[in-house]
Order: C-alpha cells, then structure tokens, then sequence
C-alpha cells in the first residue's frame, strides 16, 4: 500500500509482527493497484462489462465503497481508477501536468453482485480503493490480533489508527490528530479506546503546475481535484475502514455539506478549512 505499519501491544508473543503481515499482504494481494497480480488489478486489465469473481475480502470492501458512495450522493467513487492514473495519482506514477480531458461525463460505474459475490466495472471505471482499503487492512489486522488473544493494543497504517483496551498503566491509547501544516487549530487529542481515526488530508500528496496546487481528492462529477476550500477531514468509527471511507467522502463535499451529512449519518466527524474548525453532534458529543 505504499507506506508503514506499526503496532503497540500489551504482551505479544512471538510471531504477532509475521501474523500481522500476513494478514496486510491479504489486503495487497487483493487491493492493490500497484500490484499487477492483484485481484484488483486483474479485473482492471479485463474487458468492461464482465462479471468477475473476487475473493471476500476483496467483495466486502467494494460493497462498504458502494454504499457510502449511495449515502454520500456520489462524493466517494471507487471507479476513478483511471482518472487518478491520469492525473499522476496512481501505480504509472507522477505526471506532473494537468490532462487535456477531465472526461466529467465518463461513467465509472462498479457494480457489485452480492448473492454471486462479482463485481464489473463500466468502461470509463477503474476500481481505486486507495481511499478505504488501508482502514479495512487496520481492521483485518485488528480482528486477527484479537482473535489471537491480544487485547490490548494500538495498530496504525499509513495514519489509520485503531486501538484496543488499555495501556499497561491503566490510561487508553491517546494519539494526536494531524493539523494541515497551514492551519492555526490546536490539534485534538483522542483516547482510541475501542475506536479508530482515519484523517483525510487534502495536503498530503498533489503536485504545482501553472501556479496552482492540484490535490489528489478528486470530485467525481467535474473529474477534476476538489477546490471546496477542504484542507483536512477526520473521522472517528469504531471500525477503521468506514472511518477511513467517510473521511475521503466528506474531503470532496466542501465544509458544510460534509457536517450535515455526518449528523444525518451520526458521525463523529471534525472539518478543517484554511483556520476553520466545524464538528459534528456526534463529535461534540464524544468530546464532552
């Protein structure tokens, strides 16, 4: 998934960092689009239009994408798979330059068969999962911890955290939620017990070309990076792959349509734009 892991536990015994590999290389086998065995990338290469047969994880993972993209209105799209290639986001690597077509009126149409658990893509889609596939590795490898016997514990990929029970010293698993690098906002401290965080950050990855920042959070009806003024997105969930799925959905709805989104869907969810904070009841809530 292009990036670390990192875990935290009371107590493992030996061979929890192999078991927690191994369970993450489920993940890459599946969803990555920088693997060209993947299944991912399989169904990618195949002729659109066709049904394909995926693994479960791979399946429960296109079908949590499909029903936040339904609940978001379209803000989260797994089918933009060809449009982030083309914009230097994807597994070809940078390009550096703004693309002749931003093709806003492609369909990248998934569709998901649950009963025979296949999944075909419209020809204008590539399935992406880079905005939800690492919270589900955090939670694969979450289950697999506590099925093993490990209870206390706090696990992270690529800044999706999620944490289990306590510290030895009795106090719960505090981490510090990333601020945008130009925002004045104090930074939240959050106690991950029995909780996963999964932030958004529209200043992570993009490039400069003709004076202007493209970002790497794409809009899916203009086909182009979102300029909604959105510099950061956080979401708490129990389970780390809806945080992480909702966090890329309310980055491209713009401040506040994301918070009244997130109170329709009850969730704890914090909206940073330029040196505004906006929170939901949800959040509020869990802070008081």
């Amino acid at each position: 998934m292009g990036t670390s892991w990192s875990l935290q536990a009371v107590s493992p015994p030996a061979g929890t960092a192999e078991g927690v590999q191994a369970a993450l290389d489920i993940v890459v086998a599946q969803m990555s689009q920088w693997e060209p065995a993947s299944d991912l990338s399989r169904v990618n290469r195949a002729a659109p239009g066709l049904w394909h047969d995926v693994p479960n994880e791979l399946a429960h993972v296109v079908e949590t994408a499909l029903d936040i993209a339904q609940a978001s209105g379209g803000a989260f799209n797994a089918g933009l798979g060809q449009l982030t290639e083309a914009w230097g986001f994807g597994s070809a690597g940078s390009v550096g330059a703004v693309p002749e077509r931003s093709g806003a009126a492609i369909d990248r149409t998934i569709d998901f068969d649950p009963a025979a658990r296949r999944i075909r893509r419209a020809e204008g889609a590539a399935l992406d999962l880079s905005g939800i596939a690492k919270g589900y590795g955090v939670d694969l490898v979450a289950e697999w911890l506590l099925d093993s016997g490990i209870r206390h514990f706090l696990f992270e990929v690529g800044g999706e955290l999620r944490g289990e029970g306590i510290r030895p010293n009795g106090q719960p698993w505090w981490v510090d939620i990333e601020m945008p690098p130009t925002s004045s906002i104090p930074p939240w401290r959050i106690a991950l017990h029995d909780l996963s965080v999964a932030t958004s950050g529209n200043y992570r990855r993009g490039f400069n070309a003709g004076g202007q920042h493209y970002s790497h959070s794409f809009d899916p009806e203009t086909g182009r990076p979102i300029v909604n003024g959105v510099a950061s997105v956080t979401v708490l969930h129990r389970q780390c792959m809806m945080a992480d799925g909702w966090a890329t959905a309310l980055t491209v709805m713009g401040p506040e349509a994301a918070i009244a989104l997130a109170d329709r869907q009850e969730l704890a969810a914090c909206v940073v734009a330029g040196d505004r904070e906006h929170v939901s009841r949800a959040w509020r809530a869990m802070m008081d």
